[in-house]
C-alpha cells in the first residue's frame, strides 16, 4: 500500500484461492487492457472473457498474452461454452481452449437445458486439462430455482471437480441470486451458506449495492465475480473500509 494506516483488514495475498475478485471483460481494447492491468493488477485474481467476446475480439492471442504477463488467469464465459455445446463441438471446446493457452474453463447451463448428471460430466472431463468453475443458475429469470435445489447442483458440481462454483446473476445482477429489481434474495444465499463453504462460491456482484451485501455478510475476503474493469479499486477500498459503504466495519471489530 501507498502509506500506513492501522486498522486495516488484512487481505489475502495473491495468488489467493479466497477473496477473490473476478472480473467480466466485455471488449476492452489492446491498449485499455494495458491501461486497466497498469492500475487494477494487484487486485484483479481472474479475469472472464464475457458471454460469447472472444469469437469476436480482433488480436485476441494478443490481449490473452497480456493477461499472462501479469499471471492473471483468464476464461472465456461459460455462455461460449454452451454455444460450442449446443452444437456438438464439446471437443473442438477443448480443442480451442488448449490453442490458446485456456487453462480456466467454465461449465454453464444458462443458457440451454443440460441434464444435470451430465454437466457434472463435463465437469469432469474439464478437469483433466485444467481449472473447472461451474455456474448455478438459469439467466431466464421466470425460472426460479428452490435453495434446496442450489444447494444440491452446488454439491454436486464441487464434488464433480468444480474448484468454485459460481452464483449466476449475469452481468447486470438482476436474475438467479438476485430480483429483477437488483435486491439480493437473502433468503436463498443465507440457506445456500448453511450447506456449501463460502470460499468455494464465487458470488456475481456487478452492482455497488450486491458487493457491500456480501461483505457484511461473508467478510471482506468474499469471492466476488463479475466486477467491472473500472470497479475494481472502488470494489477493494470497500473490502477495507476505505469507503463511506464501509467506514466503520472495520474499526468496530479492530477496537472491540
Amino acid at each position: 500500500m501507498n502509506f500506513n494506516l492501522t486498522q486495516i483488514p488484512e487481505r489475502n495475498q495473491k495468488p489467493r484461492t479466497h477473496g477473490i475478485t473476478m472480473v467480466m471483460d466485455k471488449g476492452l481494447s489492446i491498449e485499455e487492457t494495458k491501461n486497466f492491468l497498469s492500475i487494477a493488477e494487484p487486485h484483479v485474481d481472474i479475469v472472464k472473457l464475457g458471454f460469447g467476446t472472444s469469437f469476436v475480439t480482433p488480436k485476441l492471442r494478443e490481449k490473452l498474452e497480456i493477461y499472462a504477463a501479469h499471471d492473471i488467469p483468464v476464461y472465456f464465459g461459460g455462455t461460449l461454452f454452451e454455444a460450442f455445446l449446443i452444437r456438438n463441438q464439446f471437443d473442438d471446446y477443448i480443442s480451442v481452449c488448449k490453442d490458446y493457452g485456456i487453462k480456466y474453463m467454465e461449465v454453464s447451463d444458462g443458457s440451454i437445458e443440460i441434464p444435470h448428471a451430465e454437466k457434472c460430466g463435463y465437469i469432469e472431463k474439464l478437469t483433466k486439462h485444467g481449472t473447472v468453475l461451474s455456474e448455478v443458475g438459469s439467466k431466464d429469470a421466470a425460472h426460479i430455482i428452490p435453495p434446496y435445489k442450489w444447494i444440491e447442483l452446488m454439491r454436486a458440481e464441487l464434488e464433480a471437480g468444480s474448484t468454485y462454483v459460481i452464483a449466476e446473476a449475469r452481468e447486470a445482477g438482476n436474475v438467479g441470486i438476485y430480483r429483477g429489481s437488483g435486491e439480493v434474495r437473502e433468503g436463498l444465499v443465507q440457506e445456500i451458506l448453511t450447506q456449501i463453504p463460502e470460499e468455494r462460491i464465487i458470488w456475481e456482484a456487478p452492482q455497488k449495492a450486491q458487493q457491500l451485501y456480501f461483505i457484511e455478510l461473508v467478510g471482506h475476503n468474499v469471492n466476488l465475480g463479475n466486477i467491472a474493469p473500472t470497479e475494481v479499486i472502488p470494489l477493494e477500498t470497500m473490502r477495507l473500509g476505505l469507503r463511506g459503504d464501509t467506514f466503520h466495519m472495520f474499526l468496530d471489530k479492530q477496537n472491540a
